[in-house]
Formats: structure tokens, sequence, C-alpha cells
């Protein structure tokens, strides 16, 4: 085994121990640190037949190490950042107590900057830095070294790690952590209140001296604010500082490191510090009277004027709330806040009457919407003020004793008859007189006037309430001095009913009876209608006319309902002999005068099923009903054939009479009709007899 041989030359470490130069030189191996000039040397490890240390040099001392395994040992070396010099900088010495110092041994280095950043001179193992260092960028390197034999080319040690520790030096100024900063702090508040902490770093090393240590003070913005210089709180400094009075407030704070001893770097910051409102001030009434008019004419809602109060607050601070506190006028004047100006809005609940009442004065209390507890001794918040409100005259139009009239009339009125009246009065102190006219809008048809004069209302055409029961038209009345002042109220007129109006049959009806019918049997259930409407409802009546009870087939039978059934009087009808009746019923009603009306009732005669359900009526539809076969169509058409055959030869003979005699001789339909008949009756008698 080897031992090795460690120097380590750092001036301002060994300016710190008090030695110019300290050589370590192991004899066998060291395992542990040994104290030089009052500074702990880490040394670990060494080879076998390794036996003890001295340091010499100006100053030094000699050292008493124990034996270890390796041959040689280390813990770390030390560098100072940012180094100025001309020339590489010096960081240690490696050396092996194998060494001859013959050049026969070779030293190695890798790792961390191996070869760029640091360099070993390999027959020496003096280590250099190349490069200027900075710590904030890289705080330490850790490295591999051996000794190789020239000859052998073997290693004489395994690979060994070693550090290298960058020592910091003040070259970071504190930074904040923003340029400018925003703050707020409610106005008036207590001496000490917290407004913000601001926050500086320094990128210098915190363990390593003072670099890193950061003193906050404040620059700019005395006497209004203080921050502790250790934590970077902001607080208020002066009491009662009021936004009214001065609302924005800049505050330039300075973090300076080296604990803010002199030559320490620094750096500031802005503090942008606004105070927030509190509701420190109450409303106000600029003036203690306020005027203003309004026209009669004006309608509910209307604006009639706007109050303005100082409040030198602003926000939810500002809001406020007004009333009327006065009895008079309260019910007629009501007053609400302009949400946007916070104004107070007076305007009209309801109508005014100039002839009534020509003058209002009111009470109006302001106070603000939200209170703060802490300054009600600064109060009171509210404020009143007294509204006066003049009334002006306006000539207005006539106003009618009624919003409505309603009136009645009989429709059998005749024509001139008052149905009622209308009146309406100019409401001016002038009273000027009224004129009346129907608005013609309202009655197209011109069945009603009125009296200019007097305002009575009659019919100018007749009535038929079956038409309209009802008629709504509008009176106008206009001054005779203004004829632009103008009012109208609308009128309603029934129109009640008289019995004028016979009842008739409620619909019309398809009536049949059955050829098989017996005697009594309904065949139809009818009820009648009636466009009047008496007071105690309808009330009809059924008869069969007169006339028709004579050899009736039929009768009527009144249900005292509002009904009747017309039925048979005898059994077995034949629609070939008789194919309908017309049965006459008399209607009356109820009413005074009665009026009654004869309605017809049409009855076919038809085949019905043993069930009595009707399945024929046409007579001329027998020739179907008959159920003739294919044969005797045939037979039909022969017949038929030989008819049009003997005629032909007729016309052939009597080619010389006139036209008109040919006319008159040609065949009817009536008796083609004959002969269809006679056939059918054939072929029924043969049908039987099969």
């Amino acid at each position: 085994m080897w031992t090795g041989l460690l120097l380590l030359l750092l001036p301002l470490w060994a300016q710190q121990c008090g030695l110019a130069l300290a050589t370590l030189r192991t004899i066998g191996g060291l395992h542990r640190a040994a104290a030089v000039g009052g500074v702990e040397v880490a040394v670990a490890g060494a080879g076998p037949g390794a036996g003890t240390a001295t340091a010499t040099g100006p100053g030094s001392m000699e050292l008493l190490l124990r034996r270890s395994k390796r041959g040689w040992a280390w813990n770390q070396f030390y560098l100072m950042e940012e180094y100025m010099g001309d020339g590489p900088q010096y960081v240690g010495k490696l050396h092996s107590d194998q060494d001859p110092g013959d050049g026969t041994i070779r030293y190695q280095l890798t790792g961390d900057g191996a070869g760029d950043t640091f360099t070993i001179d390999p027959r020496s193992g003096d280590i250099h830095a190349t490069k200027r260092l900075d710590r904030e960028e890289r705080s330490f390197y850790t490295l591999r070294a051996r000794a190789v034999s020239n000859r052998t080319g073997r290693p004489l040690e395994d690979w060994t790690n070693f550090t290298i520790k960058i020592h910091d030096i003040n070259d970071n100024a504190p930074t904040f952590t923003k340029s400018v900063y925003m703050a707020s702090v409610p106005e008036m508040s207590d001496v000490g209140t917290s407004v913000m902490t601001v926050t500086a770093t320094d990128a210098d090393d915190i363990s390593y001296g003072n670099s890193a240590r950061v003193v906050y003070s404040i620059l700019e913005g005395q006497p209004y604010f203080s921050v502790e210089p250790n934590t970077g709180i902001i607080r208020t400094a002066l009491q009662d500082m009021n936004r009214e009075n001065r609302e924005h407030y800049q505050v330039v704070i300075q973090a300076k490191d080296m604990a803010g001893q002199m030559g320490g770097l620094s750096g500031t910051a802005t503090v942008s510090i606004t105070l927030s409102d509190v509701n420190n001030n109450p409303p106000r009434f600029p003036q203690g009277v306020y005027q203003f008019s309004i026209p009669e004419s004006a309608q509910p809602g209307s604006v009639i004027g706007v109050l303005q109060v100082r409040d030198n607050d602003v926000g939810r601070n500002a809001e406020m709330d007004y009333k009327i506190t006065s009895e008079e006028g309260r019910d007629v004047f009501r007053i609400a806040t302009d949400k946007d100006t916070q104004d107070g809005v007076l305007s009209l609940n309801r109508q005014v009457d100039y002839e009534s009442k020509r003058m209002y004065t009111l009470r109006v209390q302001v106070e603000n919407r939200y209170l703060d507890p802490r300054f009600r001794s600064l109060g009171p918040f509210h404020d009143t003020a007294l509204v006066k409100v003049a009334v002006t005259d306006e000539n207005e139009p006539p106003v009618f004793q009624r919003s409505s009239y309603q009136m009645e009339v009989q429709e059998s009125a005749p024509v001139g008859t008052i149905i009622g009246s209308v009146s309406a009065m100019d409401p001016d102190h002038i009273r000027s007189p009224v004129k009346y006219s129907v608005d013609r809008h309202t009655d197209m048809d011109h069945v009603f006037n009125v009296y200019p004069g007097n305002g009575s209302v009659y019919l100018q055409k007749p009535l038929d309430r079956e038409e309209a029961s009802w008629h709504n038209i509008s009176i106008r009345a206009e001054e005779f001095n203004n004829p632009n002042q103008i009012s109208r109220v609308p009128v309603n007129i029934k129109v009640l009913d008289v019995n004028d109006n016979p009842p008739t049959f409620a619909t019309l009806y398809e009536t049949f009876v059955c050829e098989n019918a017996k005697a009594g049997q309904r065949i139809q259930m009818i009820s009648a209608t009636d466009p009047d409407e008496p007071i105690g409802g309808q009330r009809f009546s059924f008869r069969l006319a007169p006339e028709a009870t004579v050899k009736a087939n039929f009768t009527v039978r009144d249900n005292n309902d509002n009904t009747a059934m017309v039925l048979t009087l005898r059994s077995g009808y034949s629609r070939i002999q008789h194919s309908r009746y017309l049965v006459p019923v008399v209607i009356s009603d109820g009413g005074s005068p009665v009026q009654s009306s004869t309605n017809t009732l049409t009855v076919r005669v038809c085949s019905c099923d043993r069930d009595g359900n009707m399945k024929l009526c046409n007579a001329e539809a027998l020739v179907l009903a008959a159920g003739l076969s294919t044969g005797a169509l045939v037979a039909i058409l022969l017949c038929i054939c030989i008819l049009l055959s003997e005629y032909s030869t007729t016309y052939t003979i009597k080619d010389h009479i006139t036209r008109r005699a040919f006319i008159s001789n040609k065949p009817s339909i009536s008796g083609y009709g004959t002969l269809l008949r006679v056939t059918v009756g054939l072929y029924n008698k043969h049908h039987t007899a099969m």
C-alpha cells in the first residue's frame, strides 16, 4: 500500500487559521479531522502502513494522526466565488506518499466540471479552477481522483470522491417579489393596523455570514405608515386618517442585506395604499327648503322634482333612503331613491286638484341605509328639509258624474224613446257650459242620439234584441267656450226582450215510418227553439194542426217538457200507394202575447226488417228490390227491342204524315214505364210460381 499527501492552499482559509500555508503529510492512513489554528480540517481514510502526519510551513504546527486503511484521504476543498484574478484560481494539491517525485505517478480527475471547470496537473496533483464561479448558480462540485503508475498503468488506489464547496460573497442585492404593490386599509383605522406584508429575497447563502440577512425600512410614507424591520409588515402609523381628506398614498420600502449594516446591498419596492371608505359622514341637505310646482292635470307617477343630498362617503356607505314624515301630503306624494345618484325623486302618488288644494308643505327626511356602529357618535346620520309643492291651475275637460253609465230599453220601444241621461260639468272655476254628442265611431248605424243641452239619450232607430242584445256607445262632453276640452264616458245599453218571435222546430228532422208499422207506434221525438228569452224560461206546447185531424194517419202527443212525440194512428203503410206524408205541427210558446207557428214534418214510408230498421224508402227502386235475375233482365231487354222494331216499322208506313203528327203519336215514357211494370209483374208471378 501507499500513503498520500494532501495539500490545501486557500488564501482566505489560511488567513482565518493564522497560517500562510498548510501541508498535510500522511504517513500510513488517516481517519479523522485535525484542528489547525482553530479551524477543523476534515481528513478521512489512509492506506496501510500509514503513520503520523505533520503540518509544515510558516506558523505551522505538527499534527499527530492515527493510522487508517487508505493511502490518502480528504473531505472537501473550499473555493471563493467570483474570483477576479488574472490566471486560474488555485484550489489545492493532491499528493501520494508513493510518489517519489520523479514523474512515475500520474494523477487523474473526473466528475463535475473536470477538464472544463477544474484541471489537475497529472505530475504534481495541483488542482486549478479555470472559470469564474458563481455560488448562486452552483454551490458545490463533486469530483473523483486517483493516482496511476506510469510504468504499469495500474491504479495505486481506487477512485475516491471529494467535494469542492464554493464560498459565498455578498454579490446579490435583495429583490422584492413585486416591483409595485397595491393595498388598501379602512380609513379611521387604529395605529398599528396591518396593511400588508412585503417580501424580499436574497440569492446569497443564508447559512454563511449576513449576506442574505434582509432588514426592511421605509424610505417614503412617513408619518402615515411604518414597516417592521424583520417581517416586512406595513402598518398604519397615524391615528384617524380620513379618506375624505386624502385617499391615496405611495410608500417606498427598502430591503437591505448584511442585516442593514454599512456596505450592504439593497432593493426597493413601491406600495400604493388606498384608504377604503367607511360610513363616517352623515347625509346633508344643501338647503333647508325646496320649492316645486305641478299642474293639476299631471297624472300619478309624474316626477315633480329631485332633492340632491351631499354625503362625502362613497359606494354602499353613501346609499340613502327618503321618506315623508309630515301628515300633509303623505298620501298625495311619494319619494324614492335614484339608485344611480342617490338623489331623492319626488313624484305624484294621486292626482291633485287646483280647485280643492293649491299648496302642499311636506317634511322630508333622508338617512343612511347602512350605519357603522363605531361612528354613531359622529351622527345623527339623517337630515330633514321642507318641500313646498304648488298646484297650478289648468283648463280641464268636463268631468262626468259617473265613470260609466248603464241603461235598459225594450226592444219594442218606438223611435224617440228616451233611454236615460248623462251629466258632466266643467271642473274649472269659470264653469263653462257643456254640450253632449254621440261618438259615432261607437255607433256607426246611428241607432242612438243625445240631446246636446241636457244629455238625454234617446232611440233613433228600431231595435231587435235577437240581432244585438247590447249596445256599447260613448258619449262626448265638450266645453262651449273651448271645443278642444273634450271628455268621454262609456254608456252600455241593454235591449230587453219582447216576445216577438214564434217557436220553430229545433232541427231539420228526417222521419220515416215502416210499411209494417203498428198503430200507436212512435216514429219521431220533436223539440222547438225560440230566439226570445223570457224571464221564466221557454215553455212550448205541441199539437196537430186542425186541418190535419180529418182522416189523420199520424198524431202529436205533447210531453209537457218542451218535447212531443209523433205517433202512428193505423197499422200498415204502402210506399207504392203513398211514399210520403206531410204532418203539420202547431208549436206555441208561453210568452205574452203568445207566439205560434205551424211546422211541417215530412214522413217517408220505408221498407224495414223485422226489428224496424229501415231498408229502402224510394218507390222508383222497386225493380232492384224485386231481386231480378240475369235471365229476367235479358227478357226485359228483348221486349224493349221488339217494341223498338215495331216502332220503326210504324214510322216507315206513316212517313207521309207530318212531323207534328208523328211526334204526337210517339210513345210516351209513361208507356215504357207501364210496359216495364207489366213485365216486372209477369216476372214476379213467374218467380212466385217457382
